[in-house]
């Protein structure tokens, strides 16, 4: 099957399942929308169903394998290389992720940046969201960034960025905004240049 024919056949599962629970506008909106930002992205209709697809199928292995690492661990797709963020119970719940993520046909590489970690709270949790909502807000009225074509991940105060740049300059900007906010402890970047 085509990328296209994967996204609508993904838009088509969620349009289902939203029309079960009585959500049909919604879900319809929403899958429109969701096809309209992928037409707009670098990677194009077909990269974007791919790559729905391969998280997809990795969020079924995790959630299978255990509950606990589905809601502990951050997963971004992007052409086949899948970055890995979040906070692990344990060593073997990383390694874990890690092996099933390379379960998944089409998956080309896999960054593994999950921290072991015990100690991080609730409000841990709510300063990383905060700063990837004024990230993703700064990036989204920036002119000169096409936002739509960055993931955004925050793990303790880290930022982690993946995704495709028109040119260095952009990627530069990105990079700088995330350096320039508040409580930001360092920037990872995985994201590439066209």
């Amino acid at each position: 099957m085509s990328g296209f024919g994967r996204l609508w056949a993904l838009v088509g599962m969620v349009a289902v399942a939203g029309l079960a629970s009585g959500c049909a506008p919604v879900v319809l909106g929403a899958a429109g929308g969701t096809a309209v930002v992928a037409a707009s992205e670098h990677r194009g209709l077909s990269g974007f169903a791919s790559d729905t697809e391969i998280k997809a199928r990795i969020n079924h292995l995790w959630f299978q394998h255990s509950l606990d690492m589905h809601s502990r661990i951050g997963l971004t797709v992007d052409q086949g290389r899948v970055l890995l963020t979040g906070r692990a119970a344990d060593a073997q719940m990383r390694l874990d992720a890690v092996r099933l993520c390379w379960q998944v046909e089409g998956v080309k590489e896999v960054i593994n940046e999950i921290q072991v970690d015990t100690d991080s709270g609730i409000m841990d949790s709510a300063r990383d969201t905060w700063i990837t909502t004024q990230l993703r807000t700064k990036l989204t009225f920036d002119s000169q960034i096409h936002s739509q074509n960055f993931s955004i991940d925050t793990v303790n105060g880290v930022v982690y960025l993946m995704g495709l740049a028109t040119h260095q300059g952009e990627l530069d900007r990105v990079i700088e905004h995330a350096r320039t906010l508040p409580n930001v402890q360092r920037v990872v970047n995985y994201a590439r240049v066209l």
